[in-house]
C-alpha cells in the first residue's frame, strides 16, 4: 500500500470524475473498514484509503499531487474519518466524546447492519444519528466583529439515490421474518434447573424488526451514504473561546430517515498579542513616559478595533489601572460592549542627552532629592490596617 498511489488505492484512473471517486471510496469503504474486515491490514488499508479521497475530492490537492506527487499536508491524517485533528461522533449525553462511542455500530448500520452483512449478535445498532463535532480556530478580531467560515464536512449523508428510504424501489421496510417484527429472539434452553429463557436483538435485523427486500445499491439499505459537504457557519460577535455553535441535521444522517445528528462547531479564539480577554472585558499594558505620567496626557492608542483616547490623570503611577467605558468585546447577542483596562507602566529612559540630564537634575533639585539622601517609605493603607488588626 505505501508505494501505490492515491488513485491505485482508490481503483480508479487518473481521469476519474470527482463522482467516480466518490462511489469508489464508498465502495472500498465497505470492503476495508477495520469494524467489518477481518484482514490484518485494515486499519491500515481504511487510513490510506481515507487520506487518498480526502485529497483526490478536493480540486487543489488533486492538482497538486497531480503535479508533485504529494500534497503539503498528506501523510498527517485526514480530517474526516478517524483522521487525527478532524471530527467526532459523539454521544448525546457524551458531548466531548470522551465514553464508549462505537464506531462499529456507525460502520455496521452504514454498511447494511439492519438488512445484510456483517452483524453483532445481542447488539442493537443505533437508527438516529450522533451528533459530529470540529473545531475552528479565529482571531480575537474575528470574535468581536463575528465572521462567516466556510467548512467542509464529511458525513454519513441521506442517500439521494433512494431519498434515504433505503429501498431501490421504494417498497420500504418490511417487518423481519427471524423476529417477526419485535427486534428481539427469544432463546429456551433446558438445565437442571429448569427451562431457562434468555432475550437478545435479532441478529437479522439488528434489534430494528424491520429489513429492505431490495436495498438500494447506493447506500445497501441504510439509507445513507458518505459524503462531503460545503457548510457555512456564521460566528457571532462577542462569542467566546471554547463555545460551540449548533448546525441542526448537519450530523451523522439516521438509518433510513431517522432522526439526524447535528454538527457542533467548537470556536477557539487564538491569544493576541497586545490583548487578554476576561469575559467582555480587555486588558492591555499601556506605557507612559515619566513627564505624561507626572503632568498627565491623553493618549490616542489603537484599540482591538477603533483608536481609543485614554485620559491619563496628573500622577499616575506604575501598575495604575485605568478603565475606558465600552471599549472593551461586544457582548454576545447584545448592543453593548466591555470595557478596555489599561494597566500602566511608567517607562524610565535609558539614556539621556546631556541637557536631558541637566534638567532632570534641576528638577531633582526642586524636589529636594539627594544621591545619598535616606529613602523613606511611605505607609500604606493596607499596613495600617494590618497594624491596627494586630493590636
Amino acid at each position: 500500500m505505501s508505494n501505490q498511489s492515491y488513485y491505485d488505492v482508490l481503483g480508479v484512473t487518473k481521469n476519474a470524475t470527482a463522482e467516480d471517486i466518490k462511489k469508489a471510496f464508498r465502495h472500498k469503504a465497505r470492503e476495508c473498514h477495520p469494524d467489518v474486515s477481518d484482514a490484518a491490514d485494515a486499519e491500515d488499508r481504511f487510513k490510506k484509503l481515507n487520506e487518498a479521497y480526502d485529497v483526490l475530492s478536493d480540486p487543489a490537492k488533486r492538482r497538486q499531487y497531480d503535479q508533485f506527487g504529494r500534497v503539503g499536508g498528506a501523510g498527517s491524517g485526514p480530517s474526516g474519518y478517524g483522521g487525527a485533528g478532524g471530527y467526532q461522533y459523539v454521544d448525546l449525553n457524551d458531548l466531548f466524546g470522551s465514553g464508549g462511542v462505537d464506531l462499529g455500530d456507525l460502520f455496521s448500520a452504514f454498511m447494511g447492519g439492519t438488512m445484510g452483512g456483517t452483524r453483532r449478535a445481542g447488539r442493537t445498532v443505533r437508527r438516529e444519528g450522533r451528533d459530529m463535532t470540529m473545531a475552528i480556530t479565529i482571531t480575537l478580531e474575528e470574535a468581536a466583529t463575528g465572521i462567516e467560515r466556510e467548512l467542509t464536512v464529511d458525513r454519513l449523508a441521506p442517500c439521494k439515490d433512494c431519498h434515504a428510504t433505503g429501498s431501490a424501489d421504494g417498497s420500504g421496510a418490511q417487518a423481519c421474518p427471524d423476529c417477526n417484527g419485535t427486534g428481539q429472539k427469544t432463546v429456551y434452553q433446558r438445565t437442571f434447573l429448569g427451562t431457562m429463557t434468555t432475550s437478545a436483538p435479532c441478529p437479522q435485523c439488528s434489534g430494528s424488526g424491520q429489513v429492505i427486500a431490495t436495498p438500494c445499491a447506493e447506500c445497501e439499505g441504510s439509507g445513507r451514504v458518505i459524503d462531503r459537504e460545503i457548510v457555512t457557519v456564521e460566528v457571532p460577535s462577542g462569542i467566546r473561546d471554547g463555545q460551540h455553535i449548533r448546525l441542526r441535521n448537519m450530523g451523522e444522517a439516521g438509518i433510513r430517515g431517522a432522526a439526524g445528528g447535528d454538527l457542533l462547531v467548537e470556536v477557539r479564539v487564538a491569544p493576541h498579542e497586545r490583548f487578554e480577554r476576561e469575559g467582555n472585558d480587555l486588558h492591555m499594558v499601556l506605557a507612559l513616559s515619566m513627564t505624561q505620567a507626572t503632568l498627565g496626557a491623553t493618549k490616542r492608542i489603537e484599540g482591538l478595533l477603533d483608536e481609543v483616547s485614554v485620559d491619563v490623570p496628573p500622577g499616575t503611577q506604575t501598575g495604575a489601572r485605568i478603565k475606558v467605558s465600552g471599549a472593551g468585546m461586544p457582548v454576545l447577542n447584545r448592543e453593548s460592549h466591555g470595557n478596555l483596562y489599561c494597566h500602566i507602566e511608567v517607562v524610565v529612559p535609558r539614556k539621556l542627552t546631556k541637557r536631558q540630564k541637566e534638567l532632570v537634575r534641576e528638577l531633582s533639585a526642586e524636589f529636594g532629592d539627594s544621591e545619598t539622601s535616606v529613602v523613606e517609605h511611605h505607609r500604606t493603607g493596607f499596613s495600617k490596617m494590618r497594624d491596627w488588626l494586630r493590636g
